[in-house]
Order: C-alpha cells, then structure tokens, then sequence
C-alpha cells in the first residue's frame, strides 16, 4: 500500500478507534455507571457514534479477510508480502490522533454540557488508559491489512487477467463473396437470345 493510501487509512482508522477508546476509558474510569454516563445530557450522542465506529471497523477487517481468503482460493497459494510498515510509527500515528481527538471530544462535552472539563493530566491519564490498548490493536490491523490486501488485490487481478486470456476467441463471421458478373458476356447472351426469338425482315418474306 502507498503512502496516501496508508495515511488515509491511519486517519479513518484513528477517528474511528478513538471511539472505542473512549468507550473503554469512561469504562475504567467510571466502572459499571459508564453506560449511563454516556448515554445521557451532552453525552447522549455517544451510543451511536460508538456502535457506527464499531461496525465501520468490523466492516473494514471482514471484507480484507475475505479479499484475502479469496485470492488464497483463486491462487492456491499463500498471500505473501515483500514489505509492511513500521508498527511503531503506526502505533505512534494512531495514538497520537486518538488521543487528540479523546482530548477534544472531552473539551467539547464539557462545553455544551456548561461543566467544566478536567484538568490536562486526567485528559492524558484517562485517554492513555483507553486509548493506547485501543491503538496497539489497530496499528497491528492495520500493518497486518495494509499489506495483505494489496497483495490479495493483485491476485486476484492477475487470476483474472489469465482466465480471460484462456476464453476462446469469437469466430470471425464471413460473409459470401460473390465473383463480379461479365458485363459483355451477359449483354451478348441476352442479345442473342432476342435475335433467336425474332423472325426474318418482312420484306425478305413479301420476296419469298
């Protein structure tokens, strides 16, 4: 996978985990009062956000293990990769947006709710709490997915590229050709055929 296409994976990949991180933090932090928390004032918003999150991720992960299973099949073979990137700077990429973005999902809770928001150590506190286990999970999909679906994809280009050179070619179709008639030829042959038709002049039978 290229570079643009890995960040814009990271970046999809980061909003979407950091719900679930914030999911996860609320329920460390706040215990079995966290789902009522969350689904309540400026927080009421929360429950669907999360379950889209959720089921985008889900959606993600299943269709790169079917285009994977799928070329494996079409293949029969495993789908190997020459490179992956770095789990660090995925890991490090991915966590620095989800913790941003916990920070100002937080800030802005707060704000709508008129409360005041914590301080900045139980923002980077809790956030660190539920969103780097969060992030370790995602950067390992992330690595793993980004370099078996590429290979996977061009698998099963190339399976389909070569069953579609094995179809057999359509059959010309052809059309009769007819040789040209002799223009002299025919107009004797009907002159003549007159000439036969015709009797003497009439005044060759007045002599007779």
């Amino acid at each position: 996978m290229n570079r643009r296409r890995l960040a814009l994976a990271a970046l999809a990949l980061g909003l979407l985990g950091s719900q679930a991180g914030h999911l996860f933090a609320y329920q460390l932090r706040f215990g079995a009062a966290a789902q009522q928390i969350q689904s309540t004032g400026a927080h009421a918003y929360f429950p669907m956000v999360a379950k889209t999150a959720l089921g985008a991720i889900s959606a993600a992960l299943i269709a790169g293990l079917v285009l994977v299973g799928l070329a494996r099949i079409l293949s029969g073979r495993r789908v190997r990769t020459d490179s992956e990137p770095s789990f660090i700077s995925l890991l490090a990429v991915l966590f620095s947006l989800q913790l941003a973005t916990f920070a100002l999902q937080e800030i802005a809770e707060a704000l709508a709710a008129g409360t005041s928001f914590g301080s900045a150590a139980d923002l980077l506190l809790w956030g660190t709490l539920g969103q780097l286990p969060v992030a370790i999970v995602a950067a390992s999909a992330l690595r793993w997915l980004s370099t078996h679906v590429e290979s996977a994809v061009g698998l099963i280009r190339d399976v389909v590229r070569a069953a579609s050179s094995m179809l057999p070619a359509p059959a010309p179709s052809v059309v009769p050709a007819f040789a040209a008639p002799d223009m002299a030829w025919l107009i004797s042959r009907v002159a003549g055929s007159s000439l036969a038709k015709r009797g003497p002049p009439t005044s060759l039978r007045i002599s007779l």
